[in-house]
C-alpha cells in the first residue's frame, strides 16, 4: 500500500529515528490542520521501527482537564521498570499513576521520573514516544513531554508530537517543527485516483485502515474532480471524503454553513454519517466517542447498562468510522468529534451516565466523577461533592490545573450559593497556584457575586490581594496584601506579612515606604510570646528597618539560631542572608546547605532555585567562588527546567568579587532589561566590591553612598556594604562619609561579636584612622581573627590593606610579606581584581609576585566544573543527572569530555586530582 507524497517530511522523521538509534536523541513537532496527514506520516515512520519500543498516546478533548491522562496512556505498559528509579522519582510516578500514597509530587519530579524511566527502557532498545493531538492533552503531560524532549540529546530516545496550529500555550515552541502543507495538485489527483480504484487505504492519510477505506468506487468526472480539488485545498482526508460521498453538485453539502472551513465540512460529514447508522449502532458510536481511551471492556459494560448489544459496533466499523482491535480507535479525531456532536444533549448525558456507572470508583474515581459531571443538566450536590473530592486528589498529586477544572465544574453543579462561592474560591486559588492569575481573577469575581461565609469573604480579599501582588509587586498591591492579612488567623497572617515585607525589602525604591509598611505590620502583628522560627524571622526583618542596629542584632541572632534546625525549607534564604549580615559564617553555611538539602529532598524546586542562589552568595562572600559558581549553574538548571527567570543579583555579587567587569556589565544590562526585576540592593553592593577591587574608589563610594541614602530614607541595605563603603571613603579621603557605616560595624561587633564581625570593625577603624598609634595592632588583630574563620576572601583583603598601609609607612620588607601572602590567597580564590591590586602594590615595593601554574579547571566549562565537583564527592551519574535535571547518559557524555580535557580516564583519577 503506497504512502502518498510527503517523502521529504518522511525523510525528516526517519533522520530523527536514525540519530536516536545511534544515541543522539531528539524531538520533532509535526504541525498541520486536521486531516492533513500527520497521523499517516507518523504511522509510516513507526512501521519501520521493528527493533524499537514504541509508546503512544492520543489527546482527547474530554480528558484535557484530567491530570496526567495522556501520560497514563503513554507509560502504563512500562511502569514495572520504575523500580530502577531513585526513591523520590519512583514515589512521584507511583502517586501519579495511583499506585502509592497520595503525595504531592512536584511536576519537575514527575518529569525527571519519566525521563529516568525512558532512559532505563532505552538501555534495552531504542524508544520512540508518539503523542498525537497534543492540542488536547492535559497540562501536566504537556509539561512532562516538554521537559523530556529537551533532555534526550545523548539518549536513544525519539519524541514525535503531532498537533494542529502551533500555540505558545502548548509549551513546545522551542522544539523543531515539521509543518505539513496541503498536497500539491499532482499528488492530490493521484490520491483521488488511488482511492477510486481501491489501491490506497486510510493508513495513508489517517488513523488506521478500515474496510470502507479499501473499497473501490467510481472516479469523479472532470467537473466534479476539479471542484473536489479546489474545495479540499490539498487536505488528504477531505479529498478522500469528498471523493467518496458527494452531494447533489458533486461536493458535500455544507447546509447552512456556506463559509465553513474544510475541517468544519469534514466534521459535519462525519456527523451525518454517524446519524445515518442504524439506531443501536448510532448510540454505540456516541458511547465510544464519549470514552476517550478506547477501552473496549468499559464500552461493553456501559453498552449493557444502556441495553445495547456491543456487536452493533461492527456497523460503524464497516462504514469506516472506527476500527476494532485490542482497543477501539476512531479513524480520525474529527470522526470522534463529529459522532459525539451528532447526538442530542440528552443522548450525550445518557452515555456519560452509563460510562460513569461502568467505571470502577476504586481504581478510577476521577474519570468516573468527570463522566458523572457530564451526565447531569441541573445542580446536583452529590456529583458536585464527588468532583470536589477529585479536585483534592488532583491537587495532592500535583495537578493544580486539573484541580481547578474539577472545582469549577463542582461549583457549577452546587445548589447552595454559599457553598458554590466557596468552591469557586478554591478553584481560583488552584488557578493562581498553577500560574494562571488572569483565570483566577475571573473565578474570584464570580465567587464575590455570591453570598459567602465570613471566613471565605476574608479569604477572597486575600486572594485578590495575592493576585495583584504577584502580578505587579507594586506598593499599592503590597499595602493591600497587608490589609487583607489582617483578617486572617494569626499564624497565617504573620506568614503573609512576612511574604509582603520580604518582597518589599529587596525591590524598594520609594522613600519611607518600607519603614511605613514595617510599622503597620508591627502594629497589626505584635510579637508572640511563643514564637515559631517564621515569627522570629518576621520580627528580625522588621527590626532591621525600624530600630538601630545594636537593638536589631539580638532578634536577628535568635531568628538565625531557630533556622539552623528548621525542618521547612521556606524562608531559610532570608535567615541565611541575616546570618551573612551578622558576619556569622558558620550559620550562613549551615542554613544555606540545609535549605538546598531540604528543598531538593522535597522536590520544592522554586525554593531550590532561591536556596542555590543564596548558597552562592554565602560561598561568594567567604571566597569560595568555584562552589558559588557551581550553585549558580545548578540554579540555572532548575530555572530552565521549571520555566522561571532567576534573579541576577547573586551572579552580580560573584562577578563583583571576582573582579570580572565585562561579565558584571553583561549581567547588569540584562537585569535592567527585565521588567519588574529591580535588584538595586544587590547591584549597589556588587558595584562597591567591584570598584574597590579595581581601585576605582570614587565609583565605589558613589555606589555605597547611594545605598546609604536608600537606608536613610527607610529602606533595607545589605550590611556588608558598610565595610566596602568604609574602604572607598578612606581611599578617597572622605572618612566622614563612612561615619554611619562605622557605627553599625561597631554595634554589630559589640552586641553580636564573631571573629569576622570584630575583625571587620577593627579593619574599618584602621582604614579610617591610619595615623593612629593603634593602627598596626588593629590590622594584626584583625588578621589573626580572620585566620581562624572561613572568611578567606576577607582574610586575603585584610592582608592586602595591611600591606598597602605598611608600604606607605615605609616598611617595605614587612609590606612585601603581607602583599605576597595577599596575592597568593586572592589569586587562589579567583579574585582577579584584588589580586591585581596586590600585584601592583608588590611591584611598587620592588618585588614581583610569584606565579603558580595554570589551574586545570580553567579548561572546563562552568557546567563541567559542577559535574566534576559532584562526581569527585562520590555522586553517581544518576544522582548528578537528577540534581541537574539531565539524563544519566548526558552526564556520561559530559564526563567523557571532561576526561579528554584533563587527560584522565576514570572517576578515580578525577577524585585524585582533587579539583
Amino acid at each position: 500500500m503506497p504512502f502518498v507524497a510527503r517523502q521529504e517530511q518522511l525523510g525528516a522523521l526517519k533522520d530523527l529515528t536514525r540519530a536516536a538509534s545511534a544515541g543522539r536523541g531528539g524531538a520533532l513537532m509535526v504541525v498541520g490542520e486536521a486531516g492533513i496527514g500527520k497521523s499517516a506520516l507518523i504511522d509510516a515512520t513507526v512501521s519501520g521501527l521493528d527493533e524499537w519500543l514504541v509508546l503512544r498516546a492520543v489527546g482527547t478533548e474530554f480528558e484535557r482537564d484530567l491530570p496526567y491522562a495522556a501520560l497514563h496512556q503513554l507509560c502504563t505498559s512500562v511502569l514495572e521498570h520504575r523500580t530502577r528509579l531513585p526513591a523520590v522519582q519512583r514515589t512521584a510516578l507511583e502517586s501519579v499513576f495511583g499506585l502509592g500514597g497520595e503525595t504531592m509530587p512536584n511536576p519537575l519530579t514527575i518529569g525527571l521520573a519519566v525521563l529516568g524511566l525512558l532512559h532505563e527502557l532505552s538501555r534495552l532498545r531504542p524508544v520512540c514516544c508518539v503523542v498525537d493531538d497534543v492540542q488536547w492533552i492535559d497540562t501536566g503531560t504537556r509539561g512532562v513531554l516538554g521537559f523530556v524532549s529537551r533532555r534526550i540529546a545523548a539518549e536513544r530516545i525519539a519524541v514525535v508530537l503531532a498537533g494542529r496550529t502551533p500555540s505558545p500555550d502548548l509549551g513546545f515552541t522551542d522544539l523543531p517543527h515539521l509543518r505539513l502543507p496541503g498536497l500539491g495538485d499532482a499528488d492530490a489527483r493521484s490520491l483521488l485516483r488511488s482511492a477510486a480504484h481501491g489501491s490506497i487505504g486510510l493508513g495513508s492519510i489517517g488513523h488506521g485502515s478500515t474496510a470502507r477505506g479499501s473499497t473501490a468506487h467510481a472516479e469523479p468526472d472532470g467537473e466534479v474532480l476539479e471542484r473536489i480539488l479546489a474545495e479540499a485545498g490539498g487536505n488528504p482526508l477531505a479529498l478522500l471524503e469528498f471523493g467518496y460521498q458527494t452531494g447533489p453538485l458533486g461536493l458535500p453539502a455544507p447546509g447552512d454553513r456556506p463559509r465553513a472551513t474544510v475541517v468544519d465540512v469534514l466534521e459535519d460529514q462525519f456527523a451525518r454519517r454517524a446519524r445515518l447508522l442504524p439506531g443501536p449502532a448510532r448510540s454505540l458510536v456516541v458511547l465510544a466517542a464519549a470514552e476517550p481511551v478506547g477501552d473496549l471492556g468499559l464500552v461493553r459494560r456501559a453498552a449493557q447498562r444502556l441495553e445495547l448489544d456491543p456487536a452493533g459496533l461492527s456497523a460503524a466499523e464497516d462504514e469506516g468510522l472506527i476500527s476494532l482491535g485490542s482497543r477501539l480507535r476512531f479513524r480520525h479525531p474529527l470522526v470522534r468529534s463529529g459522532a459525539y456532536h451528532s447526538a442530542t444533549p440528552e443522548t450525550r448525558r445518557r452515555v456519560h451516565a452509563a460510562l460513569a456507572e461502568a467505571t470502577d470508583p476504586e481504581t478510577d474515581p476521577d474519570r468516573r466523577a468527570w463522566h458523572r459531571a457530564h451526565s447531569v443538566v441541573d445542580t446536583d450536590e452529590e456529583v458536585a461533592a464527588e468532583l470536589a473530592r477529585s479536585a483534592g486528589r488532583a491537587q495532592r498529586r500535583g495537578g493544580l490545573a486539573a484541580a481547578s477544572a474539577f472545582l469549577e465544574r463542582s461549583a457549577e453543579l452546587t445548589p447552595d450559593p454559599t457553598r458554590q462561592a466557596g468552591r469557586m474560591l478554591a478553584a481560583a486559588r488552584a488557578r493562581l497556584h498553577s500560574g494562571a492569575p488572569a483565570a483566577a481573577r475571573e473565578l474570584l469575581t464570580q465567587a464575590e457575586r455570591r453570598p459567602m461565609e465570613p471566613a471565605d469573604r476574608a479569604d477572597a480579599r486575600l486572594q485578590r490581594a495575592l493576585i495583584d501582588f504577584h502580578l505587579t509587586r507594586s506598593a499599592d498591591a503590597t499595602a493591600t496584601l497587608v490589609d487583607a492579612a489582617a483578617g486572617l488567623p494569626p499564624d497565617q497572617a504573620r506568614e503573609t506579612y512576612l511574604e509582603a515585607f520580604a518582597s518589599a525589602m529587596f525591590v524598594d525604591r520609594l522613600p519611607g515606604r518600607l519603614r511605613r509598611l514595617g510599622a503597620r505590620i508591627r502594629e497589626q502583628a505584635p510579637r508572640r510570646q511563643q514564637p515559631r522560627p517564621v515569627d522570629l524571622l518576621l520580627d528580625a526583618l522588621l527590626d532591621q528597618v525600624l530600630v538601630p542596629a545594636g537593638e536589631a542584632v539580638p532578634t536577628m541572632q535568635r531568628a538565625v539560631a531557630a533556622f539552623r534546625t528548621a525542618e521547612d525549607p521556606w524562608w531559610m534564604e532570608l535567615a541565611c542572608l541575616m546570618a551573612i549580615d551578622l558576619a556569622d559564617e558558620e550559620s550562613a553555611a549551615v542554613i544555606s546547605a540545609r535549605q538546598v538539602e531540604l528543598a531538593r529532598a522535597r522536590g520544592a524546586f522554586t525554593v531550590l532555585s532561591q536556596a542555590l542562589q543564596i548558597h552562592a552568595v554565602a560561598r561568594t562572600v567567604l571566597g569560595q567562588f568555584e562552589e558559588a559558581a557551581g550553585s549558580l549553574e545548578e540554579a540555572h538548571a532548575v530555572d530552565e527546567a521549571v520555566g522561571t527567570v532567576n534573579f541576577a543579583g547573586s551572579e552580580l555579587i560573584l562577578a563583583g568579587w571576582r573582579g570580572d567587569a565585562g561579565r558584571f556589565g553583561e549581567l547588569r544590562d540584562r537585569m535592567h532589561r527585565r521588567v519588574g526585576r529591580d535588584e538595586v540592593l544587590a547591584e549597589l553592593y556588587a558595584t562597591t566590591v567591584l570598584r574597590n577591587g579595581l581601585s576605582e574608589y570614587p565609583a565605589a563610594l558613589d555606589a555605597g553612598l547611594a545605598a546609604q541614602e536608600q537606608e536613610l530614607r527607610g529602606s533595607y541595605v545589605i550590611w556588608h556594604l558598610d565595610e566596602e563603603l568604609v574602604e572607598a571613603a578612606a581611599r578617597t579621603g572622605r572618612p566622614e562619609a563612612a561615619a554611619a557605616s562605622l557605627a553599625r560595624l561597631e554595634a554589630r561587633a559589640r552586641v553580636g561579636p564573631t571573629g569576622w564581625s570584630v575583625a571587620t570593625h577593627l579593619l574599618a577603624q584602621a582604614l579610617l584612622d591610619p595615623a593612629s598609634e593603634r593602627t598596626d595592632s588593629r590590622y594584626r588583630e584583625a588578621i589573626d581573627l580572620l585566620a581562624r574563620t572561613e572568611a578567606r576572601m576577607h582574610y586575603g583583603r585584610a592582608r592586602l590593606t595591611y600591606g598597602e598601609w605598611l608600604r606607605r609607612e615605609g616598611r617595605r620588607a614587612e609590606a612585601r610579606a603581607e602583599l605576597q601572602a595577599a596575592h597568593e590567597t586572592l589569586t587562589a580564590r579567583g579574585a582577579t581584581a584584588f589580586a591585581a591590586r596586590a600585584a601592583r602594590e608588590l611591584i611598587a615595593t620592588g618585588q614581583r609576585p610569584r606565579q603558580d601554574g595554570t589551574d586545570p579547571r580553567e579548561r572546563l566549562t562552568a557546567q563541567e566544573r559542577l559535574i566534576v565537583g559532584k562526581v569527585a564527592a562520590g555522586a553517581t551519574s544518576k544522582e548528578v543527572a537528577a540534581s541537574l535535571f539531565l539524563s544519566p547518559r548526558t552526564i556520561d557524555t559530559h564526563l567523557r569530555n571532561i576526561y579528554r580535557k584533563l587527560g584522565i580516564t576514570s572517576r578515580r583519577q578525577l577524585r585524585e586530582l582533587a579539583l
